[in-house]
């Protein structure tokens, strides 16, 4: 049987924890245009955030896991 191969997409998006946890980064923080989103909103947006349960299975195979 041939190995599983990773989605590279996907590789690059998401990263697992030692726990075995999925990671992402939060939408909405790329292409800032200066002064269009107050700070309060830039530091809630700071940081990763765990993949959904309703997301998990298809982002456990795409990353061949």
């Amino acid at each position: 049987m041939p190995k599983q191969k990773t989605r590279r997409s996907a590789a690059k998006r998401f990263k697992v924890t030692g726990t075995g946890k999925v990671r992402r980064r939060q939408s909405g923080r790329a292409h800032l245009v200066v002064g269009k989103k107050s700070g309060r909103q830039l530091r809630r947006l700071k940081g990763d955030a765990p993949v959904s349960d309703a997301d998990r299975k298809r982002v456990d195979r795409m990353l061949g896991r």
